[in-house]
């Protein structure tokens, strides 16, 4: 199995990208717990706070898949849709570079 990769993108609905962030962070504070997130790191773009980006490397898309279905994830997920106007996600499959086993 080979590694998994995502970029994802959110945007908050205006003024909410501080709170939606927030959320996020909690994710990523739960994924340290997941021997299967190799990282999760929340960015907020310089010029508009209401975009969040998260950028996530994984043993592989099962895992991936496997901590969405968490139920603490799933409760996550319900906090932050009402503040989410739009998502982007990109699927990735790491081929090499610093970092990277």
């Amino acid at each position: 199995m080979s590694q998994f990769a995502m970029y994802g993108k959110f945007k908050a609905h205006p003024g909410k990208g501080g709170e939606l962030a927030q959320i996020l962070l909690e994710a990523a504070e739960a994924s340290k717990a997941d021997e299967g997130c190799q990282f999760y790191i929340v960015n907020a773009a310089e010029d508009d706070l209401d975009t969040i980006w998260v950028t996530e490397l994984w043993r592989d898309a099962e895992a991936h898949a496997a901590a969405l279905k968490n139920e603490g994830a799933q409760a996550m997920i319900k906090r932050a849709m009402p503040l989410i106007a739009s998502v982007e996600p990109v699927k990735l499959r790491p081929l090499g570079g610093k970092g990277l086993e």
